[in-house]
């Protein structure tokens, strides 16, 4: 009868521990370390439609955003980052996944650990030696603090009000706003998503359908010449200096020989 009670109570734990989807977070006096199950990624039929031809691809970078394209779908209907934006992002930051700082810290987007990281860390050399970037239990966490990251500094605010397709104005963005220090990032950026055909997953809905194609919309920069001010430009190019600031995440009128500027 007592190894009957003690089994039933076993039994009882063990139904109890995996019932339980929550996260969980370890915490420390110093650290606080979300550690989430592993997320489950979105079932959209559309994918797996237009990701058929991959499905046995020995390329690595294909078979990176074949793995996670639902995810940053997922990412772009929870936040309005575009999907493609997101992938390439990946793939260049973490060499498709395989670079040494993705291999040892789950970390895809070169997230360097800032003011106020709690989480884990490593450090790795980068435009100095030594230098402390995130680390993540999961790949998939690396993509929602990607998105976090994104929304929380606002010097990635105007992004936001750009139409969701066009990666063209949040490649150009993204290097404005100080994401990545390689002139030629947005360049790299829109050839991947270009090579890769990633625009299609920003036509993705919720459901999982594919969207038509919208038209695309030819974005035109401006480099800023000795001279230059945001009301000359403005005249040059009929945009208001007020719109300049917007589309550009300008504070204020101050511009710099050799910035580009988004001029339409």
């Amino acid at each position: 009868m007592r190894v009957k009670v003690v089994f039933l109570a076993v039994c009882a734990v063990i139904l109890t521990s995996c019932g339980s989807g929550k996260n969980v977070v370890k915490s420390t006096p110093n650290e606080v370390t979300l550690e989430p199950r592993e997320e489950k990624m979105p079932e959209l039929p559309q994918l797996e439609q237009i990701q058929k031809p991959l499905k046995t691809t020995t390329n690595h970078t294909e078979a990176y955003i074949q793995k996670f394209a639902p995810i940053a779908v997922k990412k772009m209907h929870e936040h309005g980052i575009p999907a493609s934006i997101t992938l390439a992002q990946g793939v260049l930051e973490s060499g498709s996944g395989r670079s040494q700082l993705a291999r040892r810290s789950n970390n895809h987007f070169g997230i360097k650990c800032h003011r106020g990281w709690q989480g884990n860390s490593v450090t790795h050399d980068d435009d100095e030696k030594g230098e402390c970037f995130r680390k993540y239990k999961y790949p998939e966490t690396s993509y929602e603090d990607h998105s976090q990251f994104l929304l929380t500094r606002k010097r990635y605010a105007s992004l936001f009000r750009l139409r969701h397709t066009d990666y063209k104005g949040w490649a150009h963005g993204l290097k404005r706003a100080g994401y990545a220090t390689d002139r030629k990032y947005p360049q790299k950026l829109i050839s991947i998503i270009r090579k890769y055909n990633l625009d299609k997953y920003d036509r993705v809905r919720r459901d999982g359908s594919l969207a038509a194609k919208t038209p695309t919309y030819k974005t035109t920069s401006h480099k800023v010449q000795k001279g230059d001010t945001l009301y000359s430009i403005s005249r040059r190019y009929n945009i208001s200096v007020q719109r300049l600031k917007e589309v550009n995440g300008l504070s204020d009128n101050n511009i710099s020989i050799g910035q580009d500027l988004l001029v339409k």
